[in-house]
């Protein structure tokens, strides 16, 4: 899976142009889902030194993105130079979510368990929420 993750507000607590402290659990979450090899590209709005200041605390706390800010790491983007910064992802962990931003061990059954994020508020499986949703709308 290809998962875009912000650095303020998400990795670490929003100082900006600071870097806050670390979000509980968030890079040893990053770690694993790197283990289990998903693609993980750093997606934030530094730029420059700010960017490389975060790369690198990230570098120091063992996480090593795919891509940091592009699609791939072998991507040219000149800085001068317009382009689209959408890119293609399967899922973005962002403190700016609608909802705001769940906590790291949420993030982490809802990519490795393949839940949603309602299965893991209720705690239910997502074999017995599939089947309880599909027996109460059997009467449609």
């Amino acid at each position: 899976m290809i998962i875009a993750v912000d650095f303020d507000g998400t990795i670490v607590h929003d100082r900006y142009p600071g870097i806050g402290q670390e979000m509980p659990f968030a890079t040893q979450t990053l770690r694993m889902l790197i283990e289990e090899r998903h693609r993980l590209i750093l997606w934030t709005v530094r730029e420059g030194k700010l960017l490389d200041e975060a790369v690198e605390w990230c570098r120091q706390h063992g996480v090593e993105f795919y891509a940091v800010n592009r699609e791939f790491p072998e991507e040219n983007v000149e800085r001068n130079q317009t382009y689209s910064r959408k890119i293609k992802a399967d899922m973005w962990i962002d403190d700016r979510n609608v909802g705001g931003l769940p906590d790291w061990g949420a993030i982490y059954q809802i990519i490795h368990e393949h839940k949603t994020y309602e299965e893991v508020l209720t705690g239910e499986s997502s074999s017995s929420h599939r089947k309880s949703r599909h027996h109460k709308k059997k009467w449609w």
